[in-house]
């Protein structure tokens, strides 16, 4: 049943009438819920918010849930559209199978930098996301994008030409269909398995975050890192998103405090985005790990393995994806 937040102060307003009010809070409360843990730069980006709200003294009081504790990591999206959830910051791809138009915000070579997606996230293209999100009631308040890179066992993987015979391990449907094309063999597994399966000899090179790379201590398994620097294939949209019907039903002082905490928090993101690359190649480095960058042709080569592969089945399995995909790329 979908929670009516009007409904819910009708209710507060009556228990006032009858006093019996005593022990519950008087500031309207927001449920936001993620699946990182509090060292993770997407709950900060969260904990930002809610904390300039507060101290905005709107009567407007955020409770994050982090680490999976409320609903499980991929399943954020749907509370959140029915109203059983105010908030989440979520990779907007989990929610694929109910859009399939979502799958675009992880797509290989869709983005070459976070100064490109800072640009991506004022498109047209982005307009046209948030009109489906709109159909689910869902809202964005903060865009951000994550980049990632690749890394090798033996050897440097900065072209397709780099990956054929190659056992790897891909970010998602659309990298695994490309890394195939290219002539690699695919194990899907979740980031944290990489370590085990590289120490074991089951991985010869993986592509992830540049955030994984570090917490995971890939830097004792790999030869050859290649980061996300000038251009990079690897950039998920991970927005904090909110259920419209709650927005709507904040007052107009709480709606200006919680946009102006927002508009303050996608800045911190994307600038935190950017030190999480840097970071990861100076932990690489000081590991003696080789790095090579990846350079301007290398990344046109993925893009056209990319379109062969990736984008096609794109176009295939979503209503108006050609249509979405043209917009995208033509965000310069």
């Amino acid at each position: 049943m979908k929670k009516n937040p009007t409904l819910n102060r009708l209710l507060m307003s009556s228990l006032c009438v009858f006093g019996l009010t005593s022990g519950i809070a008087s500031a309207t409360e927001l449920r936001l819920s993620h699946q990182w843990s509090t060292n993770d730069i997407r709950h900060k980006v969260a904990q930002m918010v809610a904390d300039e709200v507060a101290a905005a003294d709107v009567d407007l009081d955020i409770k994050i849930f982090p680490s999976k504790s409320l609903f499980p990591a991929t399943e954020q999206y749907k509370p959140l559209s029915r109203g059983q959830l105010d908030m989440t910051v979520l990779p907007l791809s989990y929610a694929g199978g109910q859009q399939p138009a979502y799958n675009l915000t992880l797509m290989p070579g869709l983005i070459k930098n976070h100064d490109h997606a800072a640009r991506m996230n004022d498109s047209e293209f982005m307009q046209r996301i948030e009109s489906i999100m709109a159909e689910d009631d869902v809202m964005v308040l903060v865009h951000g994008y994550l980049a990632g890179g690749f890394a090798g066992k033996d050897k440097c993987i900065s072209s397709p030409d780099d990956v054929a015979g190659m056992q790897l391990r891909a970010a998602g449907k659309a990298f695994e269909q490309m890394l195939a094309k290219a002539g690699g063999s695919i194990a899907s597994m979740a980031s944290s398995e990489i370590y085990t399966a590289m120490q074991t000899g089951v991985l010869d090179g993986a592509n992830t975050s540049s955030s994984s790379f570090v917490s995971y201590r890939l830097y004792e398994q790999v030869k050859c890192y290649t980061p996300a620097g000038d251009v990079a294939l690897w950039f998920m949209y991970q927005p904090l998103l909110m259920n419209k019907d709650a927005f709507d039903d904040l007052n107009e002082a709480q709606q200006e405090a919680l946009r102006a905490a927002s508009a303050n928090a996608q800045a911190y993101y994307l600038e935190e985005a950017k030190k999480e690359d840097a970071e990861s190649v100076r932990v690489f480095t000081e590991a003696g790990v080789e790095i090579k960058q990846m350079s301007a042709e290398e990344f046109d080569a993925w893009r056209a393995m990319a379109t062969e592969s990736s984008y096609k089945s794109f176009v295939e399995d979503t209503p108006d994806g050609q249509e979405l995909l043209d917009l995208a790329l033509s965000v310069q």
